[in-house]
């Protein structure tokens, strides 16, 4: 049996979580290469001075050719492959999360890795930002996956990288899950396929991919120390099939999690590390820790082969050791506390992926140029076929959407991200794109010169420049440091006129900016975690101390704009959107949330009042269609009194004229929902049980056992806001003439789907299994066990295929460790979404 604590073991007792929780929206980056604060840096605690078990031996790991290289290196040669360091001071590559030195004299080139998923994340550096992986993983469409897979290998080798951090596969479990924009869904199906389809297009290019995090990282909060206690059966079908599906596209690495699971450091769980991956699943690269999450240089000897990350601070500050796998590690060889053998397996492992990609050949592969035009239409591609048309309502015989005649000539604009376009969510996973254009900007564009398109934000997030009457001495924005500086750069006084709600915004460019007021916790903003910083204040009456501080990046000066939005500034801009929306035949309301690395949502609400200012519009203009830019569910508490809502998630950097695109109808909407939105917070599987989130006394228990997702929804009888599947069409289908059969490889369901509405669409068929009748084991009451995507014009037809994989038709036997059938026959529904069942049938047992 696997993971299990022995009889009256006790767990692990948690660490205290370094930092203070507060601020909505802490701006704190990470994995700032050469000159950083991590997010949240994990302490880690040595374990005792005792010898460990060594690992297989290097022999049965690599080539020859690699085993040979292997031995001609020396103990410091070894261990500079095992941890992660700064790279080159200048360019590109110094920008990245990490630097391998290679071994010049063998002919090892140097290794460099940077973030992602949605895009090549590199400190200071441009790249093609592609929509969010809830976006890509809406399209339901392999072969996006793997289109957007080739833009993160192609950029990536562009861009002087041999490593990206991508994809993440974790499960969207907790609906308030700060990082559920970073992967692709509560249902492992739809996570498998797109992570396998994903990495065969990064590695198709060259670069290698890194499926993360190993395993049960669902929630943000005490991320580093929260134990993940998770039975054999979820872990096996909920939680692992997406990690199973990228070994088994060939990912090159894989990033072992924070947290624990069932008593034991991911990063030193042997289970894991070694029982799953490399017995049961054959995994032949190498595993690397996540940031800063090692815990011991014995975590070598259970399956760990790599550290990842630096205690950093300024760019000023020289480069440190690794925590435990640098002298530490040198030092637990050399007095045999920890085998060299173990260091041998670790280096081949890598070794053996750099000859895999071509990296030891005596002619290194070219890198290409950056194909800026092709990652372009990619991006867009991906942001208008996983857009969500969640609701549309009919007046007469016209839909709400798409926008036509008066409706789309009149248009009131609504929304701070209307104006500033909200391409992703912040951490490690923000890229800066090459550029954004501003929705608002692409609609005044599609409705033409002689449409009316007016603007208001309704909620500033960001305001005006302090005056000097405010502000004193002045504060001129701009240019605040030279390249490389590393100071205070402003003091002075702001005078508040009237007790409130004010908001203080922040924009940097360059590097990292913190202000503090009258001494209470800073705010950071850097540009390698969002190029803005918005932050709500209760201030009072009077005089506060203001001062700000920072650093520049090398080659760059740092950048710094400040500007405040008072109470009066407020409601002023709430009631001009409320009458710019009375006046217009149609109001178009952009909302946004704050998806991000480091912390959880504090509730499913849309945050900064924008539910109010939706309820508000809506109520002033019947004909109001809101346009989400979120990364996960949120509330819906105006949505009845809305015409419309399309849900763009953050849609990258091309989002904005995807936006344009499905309003006018110039695309019509495709995507269903990967994840299923709740109706109320009381009203999902985490509700109620603070022993599944956030945890208690340290432990968070997957009590829902299988029942994740969707399939909680169905073993509850809770009727949700949106299904898990749902997604509307400028078009309708229909289905008919179901037929199932048994195959040698699992099962086939056949059906005739018709285009039955008047434009030409995209319609994923999705085909539900009942449980087995008889197995006593857990079952889901019905979960998602094949799909696939067709394209029909106006009254075609087409007979379809789903195939039903074996796994699907079986279940983990904790007992057994393995999968077994699960016998009887089985109820087949086909539909449109887990709550739009078209057909019903059987497949005998």
């Amino acid at each position: 049996m696997l993971f299990r604590r022995g009889p009256g073991e006790p767990r692990p007792r948690p660490r205290p979580r370094p930092g203070t929780p507060g601020r909505r929206r802490p701006v704190r980056p990470a994995r700032l290469l050469a000159a950083a604060v991590a997010l949240g840096c994990a302490s880690g605690l040595l374990t005792p001075a005792t010898a460990a078990p060594a690992p297989a031996p290097a022999a049965q790991e690599g080539s020859d050719r690699v085993q040979s290289l292997v031995a001609r290196m020396t103990l410091d040669e070894k261990l500079s492959f095992v941890h992660w360091t700064a790279g080159p001071e200048n360019g590109p590559l110094a920008r990245g999360v990490g630097h391998l030195p290679g071994v010049p004299r063998l002919g090892i080139p140097p290794l460099q890795v940077s973030d992602g998923p949605t895009g090549i994340r590199l400190n200071g550096v441009r790249a093609t930002t592609l929509p969010t992986p809830t976006a890509l993983a809406a399209t339901f469409d392999d072969g996006l996956a793997r289109e957007y897979g080739k833009v993160l290998g192609h950029e990536g080798r562009a861009l002087g990288q041999d490593v990206v951090l991508a994809p993440m596969v974790n499960t969207i479990r907790v609906p308030h899950g700060g990082r559920n924009f970073e992967t692709f869904s509560e249902d492992p199906l739809v996570t498998a396929r797109t992570a396998a389809a994903e990495i065969e297009g990064i590695q198709s290019q060259g670069l290698m991919a890194t499926v993360k995090h190993f395993a049960g990282n669902n929630q943000e909060t005490d991320r580093f120390t929260v134990d993940a206690a998770i039975d054999e059966q979820t872990l096996h079908e909920v939680e692992l099939p997406g990690f199973q599906a990228a070994v088994d596209a060939g990912a090159a690495a894989v990033m072992c999690s924070y947290n624990q699971v069932n008593g034991a450091h991911s990063c030193g769980n042997e289970g894991l590390l070694r029982s799953v991956l490399r017995d049961q699943w054959d995994f032949k690269g190498w595993v690397m820790s996540d940031w800063l999450a090692t815990h011991a240089t014995s975590d070598l000897t259970k399956g760990l082969d790599q550290e990842l990350g630096l205690e950093m601070g300024k760019p000023t500050d020289p480069v440190p050791d690794t925590r435990y796998f640098g002298a530490a590690l040198k030092a637990a060889v050399q007095d045999g506390t920890v085998p060299e053998t173990a260091l041998d397996t670790a280096v081949t492992r890598i070794v053996g992926r750099m000859e895999r990609f071509g990296l030891l050949a005596t002619t290194a592969p070219a890198r290409p140029v950056r194909d800026t035009a092709a990652g372009r239409a990619t991006a867009r591609k991906i942001a208008e076929n996983g857009a969500v048309l969640l609701r549309n309502t009919t007046t007469g015989d016209r839909p709400a959407l798409p926008l036509t005649g008066t409706a789309g000539a009149d248009l009131a604009v609504i929304g701070d991200s209307a104006k500033h376009p909200k391409v992703s969510g912040l951490g490690s996973a923000h890229v800066v794109p090459d550029a954004a254009a501003a929705p608002l900007d692409a609609l005044r564009e599609r409705a033409g010169t002689d449409a009316s398109v007016t603007y208001e934000p309704g909620i500033d997030r960001l305001g005006s420049p302090l005056t000097a009457d405010s502000l004193s001495p002045a504060f001129t924005n701009g240019r605040q440091l030279d390249a490389g500086g590393d100071r205070q750069f402003y003091e002075g006084t702001l005078t508040v006129p009237a007790d409130g709600d004010y908001r203080i915004g922040v924009r940097v460019d360059g590097g990292m900016a913190i202000l503090q007021i009258d001494g209470q916790s800073p705010v950071y903003a850097a540009d390698s975690f969002s190029d803005t910083t918005s932050v709500p204040m209760k201030l009072t009456r009077g005089t506060h101390r203001v001062t700000m501080s920072g650093w520049a990046w090398p080659d760059r000066p740092l950048e710094v704009d400040l500007t405040w939005v008072t109470p009066q500034q407020a409601a002023a801009d709430f009631d001009r959107a409320v009458a710019a929306a009375a006046a217009a035949e149609t109001a178009v309301v952009f909302a946004q949330d704050e998806g991000s690395e480091g912390y959880d949502r504090p509730s499913l609400s849309l945050p900064d009042g924008q539910d109010r200012l939706i309820a508000a519009v809506a109520e002033a203009n019947p004909n109001t269609v809101v346009v989400l830019n979120t990364g996960s569910s949120v509330l819906m508490p105006w949505l009845d009194d809305t015409a419309a809502v399309l849900q763009m998630w953050y849609p990258g950097q091309e989002g904005a004229q995807a936006t344009a695109a499905l309003l006018y109808g110039d695309a019509n909407p495709g995507g269903k929902l990967t994840q299923t939105f709740p109706a109320a917070e009381d009203a999902h599987p985490m509700a109620g049980h603070p022993e599944r989130f956030p945890g208690v006394d340290g432990e968070q228990q997957y009590s829902e056992g299988v029942h994740v997702g969707h399939r909680w929804y169905d073993q509850q009888g809770v009727r949700p806001l949106f299904a898990f599947g749902h997604g509307l069409s400028y078009t309708s289908f229909g289905y008919r003439d179901l037929a199932v059969e048994r195959t040698d490889a699992g099962a086939a369901v056949r059906v005739t789907v018709r285009n039955t509405g008047e434009r030409t669409g995209k319609e994923v068929v999705q085909v539900y299994l009942g449980p087995g009748t008889r197995t006593d084991v857990p079952q889901p009451v019905r979960k998602l066990a094949g799909y696939t995507k067709v394209t029909l014009a106006p009254g075609q037809e087409r007979r379809v295929t789903v195939p039903v994989d074996a796994r699907a038709l079986r279940y983990w036997d904790a007992a057994r460790d393995a999968w077994q059938p699960a016998p009887g026959a089985r109820t087949v529904q086909v539909g449109s979404s887990s709550a739009d069942i078209r057909l019903t049938g059987r497949l005998a047992g």
